[in-house]
């Protein structure tokens, strides 16, 4: 895989979990503490977790052939448990 397959598939990824992140926190959660209904947050729970485990594998793996330092990688990690994080991440740091 390429350099630029990498960053691309790392840049979908990253916007995936951020997806289904703010999807879970902002609309299945609510759903389910003030409606009463748990549907969303069981379709929704499971993708998420496994795109973020997938992210952070990502993260550690793409640290030396992306030449992040120590505070990029934290900063790119920290990204995924902040709202619209990984949409920033995107933006500062895969452009």
């Amino acid at each position: 895989m390429s350099f630029m397959q990498l960053k691309d598939y790392f840049r979908l990824l990253a916007f995936l979990e951020g997806l289904s992140y703010i999807l879970l926190l902002f609309i299945a959660m609510p759903l389910k503490y003030i409606g009463g209904n748990e549907i969303l947050v069981k379709i929704l729970g499971m993708p998420h977790g496994i795109l973020f485990i997938l992210y952070v594998i990502s993260c550690v793996l793409l640290k030396s052939k992306m030449k992040w330092d120590t505070i990029t990688t934290f900063i790119l990690l920290s990204a995924s448990i902040i709202p619209f994080g990984t949409f920033y991440v995107d933006y500062k740091y895969l452009k």
